[in-house]
């Protein structure tokens, strides 16, 4: 069971841009963040988002049909180029939970510019099946996150007592020997909890050939969000420490780890026109609830973006209400009610 939350499904009139937790995500590169489905099958007890059936603070998920994905998506491209796009699906929770994954991998990679299709999961539902049916599908490239080799210590981070990071392990092992699809193996360090597993997984990348035209790691470090799931007695460590340690780990194991938008060929493109800005009033139907709990998600009279509502749990679905943008960085929109 992925979720204990209604799941929602996506449809016209309401827009893929501007609500974080589905649909499509510009920020002004080539770089195209795809995001069909916002449920997860592990709660981890770091995560930034607070995915997983153990979530406390999200009221529903939410899920976008294959077709009209596609189709907005082929908008954004034509907007921005058709020429060395990336689609990276990430999502709010794991993509593999997308029961359309592998024909939304083919239909991304067969879009005229589209030139890397990428995909962020814990790999929790992977199969050699799903593998071999991913890579004949297209997928470039599988961010795969590796927490700790330890297996008591991946399912605490996980959890849940059904991860098994043994049988990761074998899956990564199998991407690299018998797909085409590049690995890229992303934990997150969490200060004073996996330190010691982090060269283990250096060493692992190594050993088994992760990487390729993409480095083999990418190491990400531990932040607390205001609606993730914070660590019992874990502090997030500074940037400045953060790459300290990575510099010596570089030199120790003569790898790349300190990466850069060049390693993945990120680089800047027209960024999607943002029809509101933050402080604007707009007058807002309600459509639907929010992601979070006391949210809604509502139109505009153009509904060209979806806006979140925050603060709104009094507010009926279909009412008509005033409100002032409060957020709207990369065509992402908070909006509070006016009072």
């Amino acid at each position: 069971m992925f979720s204990r939350k209604p799941i929602i499904r996506v449809e016209p009139p309401i827009p893929l841009i501007g609500c974080i937790a589905f649909g499509l995500i510009d920020r002004g590169t080539n770089v195209i963040q795809v995001r069909p489905i916002s449920t997860c099958p592990l709660s981890c007890i770091f995560c930034s988002t607070d995915a997983g059936p153990d979530s406390k603070v999200r009221q529903v998920e939410y899920i976008v049909p294959l077709d009209y994905l596609v189709e907005e998506f082929k908008k954004i491209v034509k907007f921005k180029g058709e020429w060395g796009i990336e689609a990276h699906i990430d999502t709010v929770g794991d993509p593999l939970t997308y029961p359309n994954l592998v024909e939304l991998v083919h239909q991304l990679k067969s879009i005229k510019g589209v030139e890397v299709v990428s995909m962020q999961t814990h790999g929790f539902l992977l199969t050699e099946k799903i593998l071999d049916r991913l890579s004949a599908a297209g997928l470039s490239r599988i961010n795969l996150s590796i927490d700790a080799l330890n297996s008591e210590l991946a399912k605490k981070l996980a959890g849940t007592t059904m991860y098994d990071v043994n049988r990761i392990i074998e899956l990564a092992k199998y991407t690299v020997e018998s797909t085409n699809i590049e690995l890229l193996i992303a934990p997150v360090w969490i200060l004073g909890l996996n330190d010691n597993e982090i060269p283990k997984i250096v060493e692992f990348a190594c050993k088994i050939k992760a990487g390729g035209r993409w480095p083999p790691l990418g190491i990400q470090k531990y932040e607390i969000h205001k609606h993730g799931r914070k660590v019992k007695g874990i502090k997030s460590f500074s940037w400045k420490e953060f790459y300290s340690r990575l510099r010596l780990m570089e030199k120790d194991y003569k790898v790349k780890l300190i990466l850069s938008h060049q390693d993945f060929k990120i680089h800047k493109r027209p960024l999607l026109p943002k029809p509101y800005k933050k402080f604007d009033k707009v007058k807002l139907k309600i459509v639907g609830l929010g992601w979070l709990k006391k949210e809604k998600i509502a139109l505009t009279r153009e509904k060209g973006r979806v806006i979140t509502l925050i603060n709104a749990e009094d507010i009926p679905i279909g009412s008509t209400v005033k409100a002032r943008i409060v957020a709207d960085k990369h065509n992402i929109y908070l909006a509070e009610v006016l009072t």
